[in-house]
């Protein structure tokens, strides 16, 4: 028997397990670790009292492969995986990705798209009447009607696209439990309806107190602007302390409720979560084909945080893990650390310690703690609060125990640094341990963009914050005599960018002597600042109108122009500089982007005047000589 939850009805005998209370059913192939959703929900029921099974990714084409584990006493739980599928699948250019790191060997095509509804509703075809709870990246984030970018369409809360019962959103950890426990009762799960961090379909909400009436489905399908205030209500109601029942309306009497999110985890809740009897690999069936590719980016990795007070309006984690930072212990981490020094395979290096933003551990406040998060201001933009608590000391002393760790040769840092919390730390202890020992020669940062106007529409700092901290990175590599790099992550097409900022960006790249080996087009997935934009044209949280690249080639235009000096995107850069009047940078100047093709002039707006005003003089029988320019003195 091994130490892995059973997949199969084999290991099912093997444990003496009659009927699983749970079957939880995802598209990710199964893998025991931490850093994988369904391996801590699955552990966090299993530690109170409750049997588990995995179905991993189940052939959606049959419906006897949701069978396979029979049926289960309490309710199918299930979660399209790590990633939602459709970024899974698709490129942004909506093309297909050729593989997937989540399944066995890397191969594509094991999971449908629209997962958690297509498991739903195979489930829904086997058993009609056995719960089934939704959760995971995907549910969480569709939680009420969203944008679905892949299909260009409006669509339904998932809850009623999936025929399940529940959805848990966020983290899950606590409404799992409470969700079992009301259930294992005898509760029936239409009357389940108190549980935060849960949603649920109701035809009746007389009941629901404190609540915000969101406009209709209907209404925001043909409305887009009212779709962009329901989002504002939500972004403004995302905090366990002071957010609101939200309720949606449907046809037909339907109403979906959102119940205020889960209280976070304290501490102590966080260690036993990772302290659970994780195999911290694959399960053994796949070895043969190779095991799962994205074992490897966090085999070696430690997760030491959650939540997110950022506020990148193209980031959805504020929306699924909220804003209040929840941390693990020193001791929790190190424990996990040690255990992974005599793992197979490690080599000295601990890759990452981090979460969503590896600088984080605390909340931003301490009346967050009480009061809950600001509803319409944010923790570092447009500025730093006067309220935040910048503090570095307690996360510095943690990569310097870890440092110590017998076997442990270096700690990187790859989980992204938010420089603008770094810069507002007049102590520069924790900068300088940073460049001296937890960068592997380039430190990877998220700029995204140089214009103010585009930064703004992003949730991100000033670009002159990006420069200090630019200058102040140097300067400490000049310090302790090492020369490591800067890589920054730049996005183009993002609501609020046109040809002309992109430009800006190309210029300063330009200038900066840099050229990025990878561009991201900014992505619309559902459940972010940034999407609303994208769709409505309106920035929900100001309700003011934004410029949105929507045409395919527009944005091809605004990614080749950040790649300029690549022969491949000379064509697209040109096209661009044309339509944005900026035919001055081609040329031979050291300011230009491009060159003129082959026995073409230099299509500066400089040289094409004096051209033409050459060509006029010439047409008038005006001889151009330097005379004519610069007279002798008599």
């Amino acid at each position: 028997m091994n130490g892995f939850l059973p997949v199969s009805k084999e290991e099912l005998t093997e444990r003496g397990i009659h009927q699983l209370d749970f079957v939880y059913v995802t598209g990710d192939a199964y893998v025991d670790h931490p850093s994988f959703g369904t391996a801590i929900i699955s552990r966090v029921l299993e530690a109170n009292g409750y049997t588990v099974g995995i179905i991993p990714q189940p052939d959606w084409k049959d419906e006897k492969s949701v069978t396979v584990l029979g049926r289960p006493r309490l309710a199918f739980l299930v979660s399209a995986g790590n990633m939602d599928s459709m970024v899974n699948h698709y490129f942004v250019s909506k093309k297909r990705r050729p593989g997937d790191a989540y399944t066995p060997g890397g191969e594509a095509g094991k999971r449908p798209d629209h997962a958690v509804a297509v498991y739903g509703n195979l489930i829904r075809r086997s058993y009609k009447d056995v719960p089934v709870i939704i959760g995971g990246v995907e549910a969480s984030l569709r939680r009420l009607a969203h944008y679905d970018y892949w299909s260009d369409s409006f669509k339904r809360s998932v809850l009623l696209d999936s025929q399940a019962d529940l959805i848990s959103y966020g983290m899950g950890e606590r409404s799992i439990v409470e969700i079992a426990d009301a259930l294992n009762s005898g509760i029936a799960v239409k009357d389940i309806t108190f549980i935060a961090g849960t949603v649920y379909k109701t035809k009746d909400i007389s009941g629901v107190y404190e609540s915000i009436l969101l406009p209709s489905y209907e209404e925001m399908r043909e409305k887009p602007e009212a779709y962009a205030d329901s989002f504002r209500q939500q972004y403004q109601n995302t905090d366990p302390v002071n957010g609101k029942y939200l309720i949606e309306p449907y046809p037909n009497g339907v109403y979906v409720v959102q119940n205020p999110p889960a209280r976070p985890l304290t501490t102590e809740e966080m260690d036993a979560v990772y302290d659970l009897p994780y195999q911290r690999t694959y399960h053994p069936s796949y070895e043969e084909k190779g095991g799962v590719p994205a074992i490897a980016e966090i085999q070696f990795s430690l997760i030491s945080n959650r939540g997110c007070f950022g506020g990148c309006n193209f980031c959805a984690l504020t929306f699924h893990q909220g804003r209040t930072v929840q941390v693990r212990s020193h001791a929790s981490i190190i424990k996990e650390a040690e255990k992974m020094t005599k793992e197979p395979g490690f080599k000295g290096y601990i890759h990452d310690v981090g979460g969503p933003t590896a600088n984080f551990r605390r909340p931003s406040c301490e009346k967050q703690l009480s009061m809950g998060v600001c509803r319409e201001r944010q923790c570092l933009f447009p500025k730093p609060c006067k309220n935040l608590t910048v503090d570095h000391s307690d996360y510095l002393e943690l990569l310097r125990k870890l440092r110590s760790i017998p076997g442990v040769k270096k700690v990187f840092i790859r989980s992204g640094i938010r420089f603008d919390y770094l810069m507002a730390d007049a102590d520069d202890a924790f900068f300088r341990e940073l460049v001296e020992h937890h960068v592997s020669g380039q430190l990877k940062v998220a700029p995204e963009h140089i214009s103010d106007a585009v930064l703004s529409k992003m949730g991100k700092p000033s670009n002159d914050v990006y420069e200090k901290f630019v200058r102040k990175y140097h300067m400490m590599n000049e310090q302790i005599g090492k020369k490591q790099f800067l890589v920054p992550y730049l996005m183009s097409s993002h609501p609020g960018s046109t040809l002309g900022e992109a430009i800006k960006l190309a210029e300063y790249l330009r200038d900066l002597g840099y050229m990025p080996e990878q561009v991201q087009d900014f992505y619309p997935t559902p459940s972010t600042v940034s999407t609303v934009m994208y769709y409505t044209g309106i920035d929900p949280v100001s309700g003011k109108k934004v410029y949105v690249c929507r045409n395919p080639h527009e944005k091809a235009m605004q990614r080749a122009l950040i790649q300029y000096r690549n022969p491949k995107n000379y064509d697209l850069v040109r096209e661009a500089l044309a339509k944005a009047g900026r035919e001055d940078l081609v040329g031979f100047d050291k300011k230009c982007l491009i060159r003129p093709r082959k026995g073409e002039k230099a299509g500066s707006v400089r040289e094409e005047k004096k051209e033409s005003r050459a060509m006029a003089n010439r047409k008038k029988g005006k001889k151009k000589t330097i005379r004519n320019i610069h007279k002798k003195k008599s």
